[in-house]
C-alpha cells in the first residue's frame, strides 16, 4: 500500500480569504517503509504573508520571489499523488487550501486525484481523547526527537508525521493474515510452517523491572479508556 503524508505551509489561515501555499512536503511510505521518494516544493503565493503566519514558518516574500507558482508545479503534484492514500494532520485545512490553489486553475479538487485521506488528528483524538493531539504533543507522546523542529516546514512536518502515524498504527499489520480469505494459498501459509520442535529454542523470562513496567502499561490503558485490559 502506498501512502504519502503531505503538509503544507500557507501565507495565513484563510484559503477563502485569499491566503496561498507556499510549501508542500510529500513523504512517501510503501508497506510501512519509508522510501526516500519524497517530493518538495517552494512556491510562490504572489502575496505577503500574514505577520503571524511568517513568525511560524519564516519563508520571507523575498525568499519565495523566485521559486515556481503553483501552476507552475500542479501537474507534477497531482501526477505524484495519484492514487495513493493521504495522511494529513488536520486534513480539512490543508485540503482547502489545495482545493482553493485547483480552484483558481479550473482543476477538480484535490480528493479526486488521491485514493483517500486520512486524519491522523482525528485518529489521535480517539486514542488520547482529552489530550493535546498537536503535532509536537504526539511526538512527545510517541518519544520521536523534534528538537530540530525551531520553526514549521512542510517536509520536516511531514517527516515527524509520518514517524508519528507509523507508531499510532504499529501493529494493525499483525491484524491482515486474520483478514485473509479461506483459500488454498492461505491455508498453505499454516500447512507450510517451518516445524520448531527442530531447534532448541531458548526460553526468556521477563525481569522484574519489566513485568512492573508491563504492568504499568497496562495501568495507564485502564485509566485513558476506562476498559480492563484483554490480555
Amino acid at each position: 500500500m502506498r501512502l504519502l503524508v503531505l503538509d503544507t505551509e500557507t501565507t495565513g489561515l484563510n484559503a477563502k480569504g485569499g491566503d496561498r501555499i507556499i510549501e508542500i512536503g510529500c513523504v512517501e511510505i510503501v508497506n510501512r517503509q519509508l522510501t526516500g521518494n519524497n517530493l518538495h516544493f517552494y512556491v510562490n503565493p504572489e502575496r505577503d504573508s500574514n505577520p503571524g503566519a511568517l513568525a511560524v514558518h519564516g519563508l520571507t516574500t523575498e525568499f519565495l520571489s523566485d521559486k515556481p507558482k503553483f501552476a507552475d508545479i500542479s501537474s507534477v503534484l497531482t501526477d505524484f499523488v495519484k492514487n495513493a492514500s493521504i495522511v494529513i494532520h488536520n486534513a480539512p485545512f490543508d485540503i482547502s487550501f489545495l482545493d482553493a490553489e485547483f480552484a483558481m486553475l479550473a482543476l477538480p479538487p484535490f480528493r479526486n486525484y488521491c485514493s483517500d485521506v486520512i486524519d491522523t488528528l482525528i485518529q489521535a483524538k480517539a486514542m488520547f481523547p482529552g489530550k493535546r493531539n498537536s503535532l509536537d504533543a504526539l511526538c512527545e507522546r510517541f518519544n520521536i526527537s523534534n528538537a530540530h523542529r525551531t520553526q514549521h516546514g512542510a517536509l520536516l512536518d511531514a517527516e515527524l508525521l509520518a514517524a508519528i502515524y507509523l507508531a499510532m498504527t504499529r501493529g494493525q499489520e499483525n491484524l491482515v493474515i486474520d483478514m485473509l480469505p479461506d483459500t488454498p494459498d492461505t491455508r498453505s501459509v499454516a500447512r507450510d510452517h517451518v516445524p520448531l520442535a527442530q531447534f532448541s529454542l531458548p526460553v526468556i523470562s521477563a525481569s522484574d523491572d519489566e513485568l512492573s513496567a508491563h504492568a504499568g502499561i497496562l495501568d495507564e490503558l485502564i485509566k485513558t479508556y476506562k476498559k480492563p485490559c484483554v490480555w
